[in-house]
């Protein structure tokens, strides 16, 4: 070949290169990964997860051909969060769906890169990862796990559940970052009702009894448990503890009640996860996630438990019977 012939050669080569190259760079066939965490078991979370499957596939999404999938669960002990968080983001995913505080806590301390989507925040704004709810910035977005005056809605439950329950016991996972926030809200509220709080701090599985028992001999009327994986996972043996003692329970988990706690009202977690979806498919067409507003839940459910209130001598109001969404007999 002569010289010049080479060259025009060497040329039309790279003509066609600079052609396919991007699109090989860019890997067009490569599914994005979505990385997901969950606090809870897969047993206990599936129902709620399920919601983001569901969410996906109204989107026209399928596992497998449209988008890869990894999961890890914390099975209630928030000490797995961090090495479990750890070892999602060291797989470089296209975004990560976290399901606990805990858990966007971990991650944000990780990456500013990889897009974050929650299910559960909890004072994103006071943990310092968003900026607001209109405008997070950063690479964080979700859905809250809570709305504003859940707290004070919780005690007026109590309250007309339990007409006399003027001293009320609150379980404490000290080692869930937002259980602090929880009961500084709690506090307010009941300091606004007239109700004395009497909070216990339960740092394992092994301390729920003695707990219980303690706030039996200091005479509440009523003990409240709010959303954290332990005491969902632990939910057979609080509801044991508490009917032994003979103290009406209140929980943030629907399950807590089906297991045997008399009353629940909080969000519906697999509403919330569906929601999840949404935030993912925009991220994945193109936005960013700090663009996004943080949205509230749009669904509370009140379940009551009618076997565990026959069995405490506990006659539920006509009235709160009547705004449940479910009565589980």
């Amino acid at each position: 070949m002569r010289r010049r012939e080479f060259i025009t050669f060497l040329g039309g080569t790279a003509a066609v290169a600079s052609r396919f190259l991007p699109a090989l760079a860019q890997n067009p066939s490569k599914r994005p990964l979505i990385a997901a965490h969950v606090g809870g078991s897969k047993t206990v979370i599936e129902r709620y997860f399920g919601g983001f499957s569901q969410g996906m596939r109204e989107l026209g999404y399928v596992e497998g051909r449209d988008y890869e999938f990894e999961i890890r669960y914390a099975n209630g002990d928030v000490n797995r969060i961090p090495p479990q968080i750890a070892e999602l983001v060291r797989l470089k995913p296209d975004i990560i769906v976290s399901g606990t505080m805990a858990g966007v806590i971990a991650a944000k301390k990780l990456t500013d890169i990889i897009p974050i989507v929650a299910e559960g925040l909890t004072d994103p704004i006071g943990f310092r990862v968003a900026a607001s709810h209109a405008r997070p910035g950063g690479n964080v977005t979700g859905v809250l796990l809570t709305v504003e005056d859940l707290p004070t809605k919780l005690l007026a439950l109590a309250l007309e559940m339990v007409p006399s329950a003027n001293k009320i016991g609150l379980l404490v996972n000290p080692g869930n970052p937002i259980q602090s926030v929880f009961q500084r809200s709690l506090e307010v509220a009941a300091t606004a009702l007239g109700v004395e709080l009497i909070a216990l701090e339960v740092p394992s599985p092994d301390d729920l009894q003695a707990a219980i028992q303690r706030l039996a001999r200091q005479r509440v009327k009523m003990v409240v448990t709010l959303q954290d994986l332990m005491f969902l996972n632990e939910r057979k043996r609080i509801a044991l503890f508490a009917m032994a003692e003979r103290l009406p329970t209140l929980f943030g988990y629907r399950e807590n009640v089906e297991d045997g706690g008399l009353m629940s009202y909080g969000t519906d977690l697999r509403e919330s996860y569906r929601r999840t979806a949404t935030f993912v498919d925009k991220i994945l067409k193109g936005a960013k996630p700090g663009d996004l507003p943080i949205e509230f839940p749009t669904k509370l459910e009140l379940v009551i438990n009618l076997t565990t209130a026959k069995a405490l001598g506990i006659e539920i109001p006509p009235n709160l019977l009547a705004r449940a969404d479910e009565v589980i007999e």
